[in-house]
């Protein structure tokens, strides 16, 4: 039986570079060798592709602080149109083997934001995760909640300003509207990449400019007291949704940091301590969000969990980390789905959803 080969895209130029290394890896380690063959395609910081070898794709791989791609001397481009070997050597200009399927773990933006799902698309390649649609609106935190709010989700309340609106806004109007702690944040960044907690004029100055150094949209919300618990979903039109979990932030958010690097920065409850009625309702939240906003594959929804039993939507991350202390993983294997087999449960659903736009495709053709 001749193996399926996957393509592993990793990097990217987005702030989570180093992350998507991380999660790169860890796929690597945990595919199934026996099924599987996998193809290494790094995308370097300046957004260049390489065809990485998997036995030195990364430098100081141990360490997620000095973690780095390996840069090759061999160039991938792409062939609009084609039904197959899409994927070409730029140097030689000589077809790759066929690509069955790819697994982008390019994580923020050109990444999880829908421009590689497109490109995907148009290359006629099938991939894991959500395609453009939901790529793009889970991105994009301030029309995601616009979204949810408008099926009756409960989101923080929040203000959205785009650079050009830079010079309207004001501390004291946030205050009045949002009250203090509030958060500063890019719109379409993730990983708490350029995220602030703010109490005061000074420091609301200082967060705005962070966060527009990310982004050309930010959002500033009211901080929502509560526990805050994560939920992962997996599937196309039937998802489900794991156990939940729960993060314990030691720190004064859960920051970059805490997610990637230093593991004492916040301790994971999973499962999360919740009666039998909570769990139900936090699963069936997490799929109807899922179902709201397009996602197909997998995702991590996050929740915050008030004491008076509401629970808040906090965002949604459509390509969410698979790094050996992510979340997304973990809340799955608690639900009996080994790492190996969450794998091969994303690439099936990807394949399987590959063959039904084509069915569907053809289904028009013929009655043209």
């Amino acid at each position: 039986m001749n193996k399926i080969k996957v393509g592993i895209i990793f990097g990217g130029k987005s702030a989570e570079h180093e992350v998507s290394l991380q999660s790169a890896k860890n796929i690597v380690d945990a595919i199934d060798k026996t099924k599987y063959e996998v193809v290494l395609i790094g995308i370097d910081k300046q957004g260049k592709w390489h065809i990485n070898d998997q036995t030195s794709y990364l430098i100081n791989e141990e360490n997620p602080k000095l973690i780095q791609l390996n840069k090759s001397n061999e160039n991938v481009a792409i062939i609009p149109g084609e039904t197959d070997h899409q994927l070409i050597h730029a140097s030689k200009e000589t077809s790759m083997d066929q690509l069955d399927v790819i697994f982008p773990i390019v994580h923020g933006t050109l990444g999880e934001d829908g421009s590689i799902q497109g490109m995907l698309r148009i290359a006629n390649l099938p991939f894991v995760g959500t395609s453009v649609l939901g790529s793009a609106v889970c991105m994009d935190k301030d029309i995601a909640k616009r979204l949810l709010k408008e099926a009756s989700i409960n989101v923080a309340k929040g203000l959205s300003f785009t650079r050009a609106k830079k010079d309207t806004i004001n501390f004291d109007e946030a205050k009045q509207q949002l009250g203090v702690p509030m958060f500063i944040k890019p719109a379409n960044q993730g990983s708490s990449v350029g995220v602030s907690k703010v109490s005061s004029k000074d420091e609301f100055d200082g967060a705005i400019q962070e966060a527009f150094q990310f982004d050309h949209k930010i959002i500033i919300e009211e901080n929502i007291f509560g526990r805050e618990i994560e939920c992962a979903v997996l599937g196309n039109e039937n998802p489900k949704a794991s156990v939940p979990g729960e993060i314990l932030p030691q720190t004064e958010f859960y920051s970059y940091e805490s997610k990637y690097i230093d593991e004492s920065g916040a301790k994971l409850a999973i499962p999360a301590d919740l009666t039998d009625e909570e769990v139900e309702k936090i699963k069936a939240a997490a799929v109807h969000v899922f179902q709201t906003l397009e996602c197909e594959g997998l995702a991590r929804v996050d929740f915050f969990l008030k004491e008076n039993g509401e629970i808040y939507v906090n965002e949604v991350n459509t390509l969410p980390g698979f790094t050996r202390i992510s979340m997304y993983p973990k809340l799955w294997e608690i639900s009996g789905i080994t790492y190996p087999e969450l794998i091969n449960q994303l690439i099936e659903l990807a394949i399987e959803r590959h063959q039904l736009n084509n069915m569907l495709k053809s289904a028009v053709w013929d009655e043209e």
